[in-house]
């Protein structure tokens, strides 16, 4: 196995020389750099990385803390940051949190020593609330926040934006009783999400009705559950705004298994745009979340305070969304409502084939 002395030699410059390139060291020039780099390939050499973390105080990689890893909103987002990272030479650690605040911060303190950042996904105001005093020690950036906690970087959806359109869209096509499934007690997106939904009502005169918000968990079950629950009622709704895809996807199967048509019985609206939305029976009318940008931008956010590992400053940005129109809700390449164009928020709106 090659090593630092015989990268120097081979790179006609000093051991010293080659340490700086590897350290990031301001005082190479960048044709030096390259040319370190370019022997070091040649000769296959691998710095250790132990000994430049004690040398630098620095470990070159970020942790990530998700409540979940399943699923292709969670894939995209751990893609993003991923690909970013490895751009800026950094390594990724990931790890995932379903139980409370202790495992929670369990888990932080065990990655703290191993990572220059934190990017973590706080669900909920407890995770928030569990990772204030850390974030002004380290830094951390928050993905999904709810309230902007002013002492950190935050980055978010567009949650409200998102379901507001979805449920204008619904009105343009005439439907007046408009259900929802919604998401998780306590999960921020899924409140969001809940509020875009009842504003819409509002904005067009209609209060909304708690017995057409039926419970979901995010999981194709609930959202087969809902659509059960709904068609029990004497009147039932002639739209139904699922909080996210996969109950989106359960929803469409009980009706078809009750017989009803999508959207010619029932309507139907979802939220994500996971990839199998547009292969659904109709192709699921859904509001675009880009789950990789998220993830991209939290590296971008991170990264300037990785090499004096202070806190964040203060920044919120928000992800936006955007309307995908397809069958589901009875959208046609030829047909985009003129209401699209004249509700109070305005994500942009896209119209697929099929």
């Amino acid at each position: 196995m090659a090593t630092i002395r015989d990268v120097a030699r081979e790179a006609g410059v000093s051991i010293a020389t080659v340490s700086r390139v590897y350290n990031e060291s301001p005082l190479v020039s960048d044709d030096t750099r390259e040319h370190v780099r370019q022997v070091a390939s040649r000769l296959d050499y691998i710095p250790n990385g132990a000994a430049r973390s004690l040398i630098t105080n620095r470990t070159h990689a970020i942790g990530v803390l998700l409540p979940d890893l399943y699923g292709e909103f969670f894939s995209e987002v751990i893609r993003g940051i991923d690909l970013a990272a490895r751009r800026a030479r950094f390594q990724v650690l990931v790890s995932s949190s379903h139980a409370d605040t202790d495992t929670l911060m369990a888990a932080v303190s065990s990655m703290r020593g191993r990572i220059d950042g934190l990017i973590a996904m706080a669900p909920d105001e407890k995770t928030t609330s569990a990772l204030r005093d850390f974030t002004r020690k380290f830094p951390v950036v928050l993905l999904n926040p709810g309230p902007v906690q002013a002492e950190c970087a935050t980055l978010s959806i567009a949650n409200f934006d998102g379901a507001y359109a979805m449920v204008r869209h619904l009105q343009s096509f005439g439907h007046r009783s408009i259900a929802m499934v919604k998401g998780p007690d306590g999960n921020i997106d899924a409140q969001e999400r809940l509020r875009g939904y009842r504003t819409a009502l509002r904005d067009s005169g209609i209060e909304p009705e708690p017995s057409l918000e039926v419970p979901g968990d995010f999981t194709e079950a609930s959202g087969y559950e809902g659509a059960m629950t709904l068609l029990q009622r004497q009147l039932r709704p002639t739209a139904v705004f699922a909080a996210n895809d996969y109950m989106a996807i359960g929803l469409v199967s009980a009706l078809r298994d009750s017989g009803l048509r999508v959207p010619d019985d029932i309507a139907v609206g979802g939220f994500d745009d996971i990839a199998i939305s547009k292969y659904l029976s109709p192709p699921l009318t859904t509001v675009r979340v880009d789950a990789y940008t998220l993830g991209e931008r939290a590296v971008l956010q991170i990264l300037p305070f990785t090499r004096t590992r202070k806190p964040v400053i203060a920044h919120h940005e928000v992800v936006p969304t955007q309307l995908v129109l397809r069958r589901s809700c009875g959208s046609t390449l030829a047909m985009a409502p003129d209401s699209l164009h004249r509700q109070r928020r305005r994500p942009t709106s896209e119209v697929e084939p099929g």
